[in-house]
């Protein structure tokens, strides 16, 4: 299942966007401020709506006047254009959220529906306003014709829970539970170098937090489960780091586990306290990529940080490795080392307009630096020489 359009409606800086045309690499470049962290953050508010609520989610970032444009009309609005395959029809899942009263955030539309062909009517298995909708309830025998659809109506707790939540684990309604899944298995990063680098209680972990706090227990489990791909990282990790040349999860007397590295040039290794940011944050990345059960969508932001340059073109590689055995890999940066790595259709430019909303628009649709990338020009050089402002 992939995203092929965002579109987003008064959530924050993030006013009027719509970003089209998006593949299994999508980098996200623009200048502090623009609100790459926004769009980022739009992902993990669809997170926190699905596992609380909306009020919830909006009480996280502030409240509803925090999160809505300012001065701005209307709700806030998020939509996913996605397919669940390749060869299958274009589904659409709609969010409008606004205030009922003046303090109270309600959903005042959900809809979850797809097109047959470019020009039919949608169908719309799913359609909720304020607490109350309808469904679908035989999706499976719909075939052709929209008119053997049956509905049941359904009443949700409250108008601020999202009907895919309690929907969406009921067999019967196949296209809520594949939305489900899609958004709960999304992987936000935020990896707290500082956390890594601590003794950790041993427990069984299969992938990573979204803090990476439980790197080491994931390292061990991929030591223990699945050696081939251990072996993997640790052989990247010597080709990038240098003088590495071990890596291990160590339990200590007290019964927790803890990271060292071996340095070939010293006899004994050291604990990740010791080992530089760059290395942990390089290693945490090679992990989360190694992952047995790869996530369907991976956002990570600003991953240039803490990562001498050099590695950041080597990094983007192993995105797209990742990318192309079928995940969708998002990433935001103002690093013109990583934008060398990249095609122009991987590449979106964010940029504030002077209203102080910002827009988005795709490196790809511009024929003058496509020319100029074909001739041979990196596009971080071109970034830096400031074509991107003067002619996206």
């Amino acid at each position: 299942m992939k995203i092929e359009t965002l579109e987003i409606h008064n959530y924050k800086v993030l006013q009027n966007v719509k970003i089209d045309n998006l593949g299994s690499m999508a980098v996200f470049l623009g200048e502090n401020g623009v609100g790459k962290t926004t769009l980022f953050d739009v992902f993990g508010f669809m997170k926190s709506c699905l596992t609380e609520n909306v009020r919830s989610a909006l009480q996280a970032r502030g409240g509803y006047a925090e999160v809505h444009s300012r001065d701005a009309q209307g709700d806030i609005q998020i939509i996913f254009k996605y397919r669940i395959l390749p060869d299958k029809p274009l589904c659409s899942y709609e969010l409008h959220i606004g205030l009922k009263g003046k303090k109270n955030p309600v959903i005042n539309r959900e809809r979850l529906s797809y097109r047959r062909g470019s020009g039919g009517r949608p169908w719309n298995f799913i359609d909720f306003s304020m607490g109350k909708g309808e469904a679908i309830t035989n999706e499976g025998a719909l075939q052709e014709n929209i008119e053997d659809a049956e509905r049941e109506i359904f009443n949700l707790a409250a108008p601020d829970i999202l009907a895919i939540k309690s929907l969406g684990q009921m067999q019967k309604f196949s296209a809520a539970v594949e939305f489900r899944k899609f958004l709960e298995d999304w992987f936000v990063s935020d990896f707290q170098i500082d956390k890594m680098k601590l003794t950790q209680d041993v427990s069984y972990n299969e992938s990573l937090t979204r803090k990476g706090d439980n790197i080491a227990n994931v390292a061990q489990f991929l030591f223990d489960q699945h050696p081939d791909r251990f072996n993997k990282i640790l052989e990247k990790i010597k080709k990038r780091i240098p003088g590495v040349t071990k890596v291990e999860a160590k339990t200590n007397e007290e019964g927790g586990i803890l990271l060292k590295f071996q340095d070939g040039r010293f006899k004994d290794p050291f604990a990740s306290r010791y080992v530089s940011d760059g290395t942990i944050k390089m290693f945490a990345y090679l992990v989360m990529l190694a992952d047995p059960n790869p996530h369907m969508l991976l956002c990570i932001e600003e991953p240039e940080n803490q990562l001498y340059p050099r590695l950041l073109e080597i990094l983007a590689e192993e995105f797209k490795e990742y990318a192309s055995a079928g995940g969708q890999v998002f990433i935001s940066t103002h690093s013109p080392d990583l934008v060398n790595a990249l095609e122009p259709g991987e590449l979106f430019f964010i940029k504030k307009q002077d209203s102080g909303y910002s827009e988005i628009k795709s490196i790809g649709e511009n024929e003058l630096i496509n020319r100029m990338y074909s001739a041979g020009d990196k596009l971080g050089y071109l970034w830096k020489e400031g074509l991107f402002e003067d002619k996206v």
